[in-house]
């Protein structure tokens, strides 16, 4: 895709001055015809992506941002928001880019169809197709918490997003997404058993049907970390950890589990599955493990978030399943690229970064820092370089 210029664009539209006004329209239009046939623009590379979040004020530019991410191979980023900067700053990397229409845009959103053309066709495209962007996420965990006014805009909001990208004709371009955290499930043990809350119910089952048409996946938040947290008396952090354990055995599935990334995972489709989804895909929008916390919060260490993550990497490098959906290949993004100084909540939340803030390494999972030259990959060993290649990074 990099490689089509504006000669192949008009080339379909025609010459004229008018034409040049649609050139991001069109080049959409010549998607359909590279290679021969019909293609499907691929809005996730390989199976591993990074959460580029940005609440903090020492971390660097988005254009050495970028450069990092191409030097380290990562190819799927997504961002919080739509920020102009960071949108140019991704302009002609290739990389793909989910964007993010922040809570606090919803409730408007969601009664103003004509506000969310105007936002998408000045945040999304107005940087088509230059800068990659596959996705837009309709705010962030809305469902299961306390704002019930929030709850009630978030299928208007995604409707009319959705809507506004069909009359911009970018829905076979961009999906459309939002992200869920485990807030909404009723219960997760054993994983079969999970069922979306009834509370919950009433907001989700539209979206799943809106979701259903437009092909998109089901963005769940998955945290094992925090689950430990929550229980380490009787949760195994060798289980949370990806280490060699006795797992869980799901009686009433048939189904051994030896982590609970996967089972957590399973436990969505349960719940998908329950509520009459059962061909929707999963895609991890968020998964990670603080390297620091406060003294009370267990299991926020260094050394375990750097287990965790070589391990995550490892897992997506085999590009398989989980027990319930074996065929269906695991794509996750990792939260997050940096620690963010600014971020509200507990100590956690401000390390959870691969990358300290001055671009140095927060612990080793085979990426270098950043540095003058953007880090070289060539410095990875051998073995991580080959798991590098087998998640899609390369």
């Amino acid at each position: 895709m990099d490689g089509v210029g504006g000669a192949a664009v008009f080339f379909f539209c025609g010459p004229g001055g008018a034409h040049v006004m649609r050139a991001c329209r069109c080049l959409f239009i010549l998607l359909l015809f590279l290679h021969g046939g019909l293609v499907t623009v691929e809005a996730f590379t390989g199976t591993y992506g990074i959460n580029y979040g940005r609440i903090a004020d020492n971390i660097p530019p988005p254009a050495t941002v970028v450069a990092y991410l191409k030097e380290a191979k990562i190819k799927n980023a997504r961002i919080y928001d739509a920020d102009h900067s960071v949108l140019e700053a991704f302009k002609g990397s290739g990389l793909e880019l989910v964007v993010g229409i922040p809570n606090e845009y919803l409730k408007n959103m969601s009664t103003n169809e004509d506000q969310a053309v105007n936002w998408i066709k000045e945040n999304v495209q107005a940087y088509l197709p230059d800068t990659h962007i596959r996705g837009i996420a309709v705010g962030n965990e809305v469902l299961g918490g306390s704002d019930q006014e929030l709850a009630e805009a978030l299928y208007g909001a995604i409707r009319n997003v959705y809507n506004a990208l069909s009359k911009l004709q970018l829905t076979d371009v961009i999906e459309v997404l939002t992200p869920h955290s485990q807030a909404v499930f009723d219960n997760s043990y054993p994983p079969s058993s999970c069922t979306f809350k009834e509370n919950v119910l009433q907001y989700m089952k539209p979206i799943l049907d809106l979701f259903s048409k437009a092909g998109s996946p089901f963005f769940i938040n998955t945290y094992p970390f925090l689950s430990y947290q929550s229980d380490p008396k009787n949760i195994d952090i060798n289980y949370a950890l990806f280490l060699p354990n006795r797992g869980v055995y799901d009686a009433k599935a048939g189904l051994h589990y030896d982590n609970m990334f996967d089972a957590q995972i399973d436990a969505a489709y349960a719940a998908l599955e329950a509520a009459g989804y059962e061909e929707m895909e999963i895609r991890v929008s968020e998964t990670g493990w603080a390297s620091k916390g406060d003294e009370d919060e267990t299991g926020a260490t260094a050394q375990n978030a750097r287990t965790y993550n070589y391990n995550l990497l490892k897992r997506l490098a085999k590009k398989r399943g989980t027990p319930r959906r074996p065929k269906m290949v695991v794509k996750a993004y990792v939260f997050a690229l940096f620690n963010e100084d600014l971020k509200p909540g507990p100590g956690s939340e401000r390390h959870y970064g691969l990358l300290k803030a001055d671009g140095s390494i927060a612990y080793d999972i085979g990426f270098s820092g950043l540095t003058p030259s953007h880090a070289s990959s060539s410095l990875l060993s051998l073995e991580e370089e080959k798991t590098h290649v087998a998640a899609g990074w390369c």
